[in-house]
């Protein structure tokens, strides 16, 4: 009698932890599908301003931790939103509370999609692409905070991408988190400040888009683009405060390569 042929579990393995990942894909794709793109929009704050307001000045507490819920499901879940978020949150709370209430909702979403990832690809991935990955993995590794900070500051990478790079890294997660929560303060600060002076920028949209509905014209919509508080200024501000986040690395490398020429 034959010995059957063993069974490779390896592909099982891998599917096994695939599977958080995968449930998060198709569930920001069944919200995004059903709720749509205008879910976190002008448009729909202005449309339910009134109520939203209301809800606010009665309970104010579960306004904020309600808030802080939906932060960390569009993050946990990268959908389209949370920039904007940030300046509805200081609308509605004001600077202090509106920045503080984005830093741990940007936070918490980043982690949860971190670990996320981490237990899903990060060690497989890493195994598979060889030793020139591994090597880059551990430099980054060595300096997670100082590239993790450069990376959240400035705001030409994509916030989802900076969640997913140091889980493939095997960044370790209080290192993830503490450089998370401080390189997301600026922004935050920034879009929160930016959104206590919304109602004007509400003001001017409804006037135009009554205009536009009056004159009979198709596809009047109210828009803002968060985005546009990015002003030269201000990202001047954030490359500068990521460039400073990467001295300790220079400062390493430089005291390293002395040494190497001594």
């Amino acid at each position: 009698m034959s010995a059957s042929p063993p069974t490779d579990s390896r592909p099982r393995g891998l599917v096994r932890r695939l599977l958080p990942l995968i449930a998060i894909v198709l569930t920001a794709v069944a919200v995004y599908a059903t709720v749509g793109r205008g879910m976190i929009s002008l448009e729909a704050l202005v449309r339910h301003h009134a109520a939203i307001a209301g809800f606010v000045e009665a309970h104010q507490a579960l306004a904020v931790l309600a808030y802080v819920a939906l932060y960390i499901v569009t993050v946990a879940l990268s959908l389209p939103g949370a920039v904007f978020l940030s300046v509805i949150g200081g609308f509605l709370f004001g600077l202090a509370v509106g920045a503080a209430a984005a830093v741990v909702g940007a936070t918490v979403g980043a982690t949860i999609i971190f670990l996320i990832a981490r237990t899903a690809l990060g060690e497989p991935l890493l195994k598979r692409a060889g030793p020139k990955a591994a090597k880059l993995a551990e430099g980054f590794r060595a300096d997670a905070l100082s590239y993790l900070l450069f990376l959240r500051l400035v705001p030409a990478f994509p916030f989802f991408l900076v969640n997913l790079v140091p889980a493939f890294a095997g960044v370790r997660l209080c290192t993830f988190v503490l450089a998370t929560g401080l390189g997301v303060i600026p922004g935050a600060i920034a879009y929160a400040f930016a959104g206590t002076g919304l109602d004007s920028i509400i003001t001017a949209q409804k006037n135009a888009y009554d205009a536009c509905v009056a004159a009979g014209h198709t596809g009047c919509r109210l828009a803002f683009n968060a985005r546009d508080i990015l002003t030269p200024e201000l990202l001047g501000a954030l490359v500068a405060l990521g460039l400073l986040a990467l001295l300790p690395v220079a400062v390493k490398r430089l005291r390293r390569r002395a040494r190497v020429i001594e």
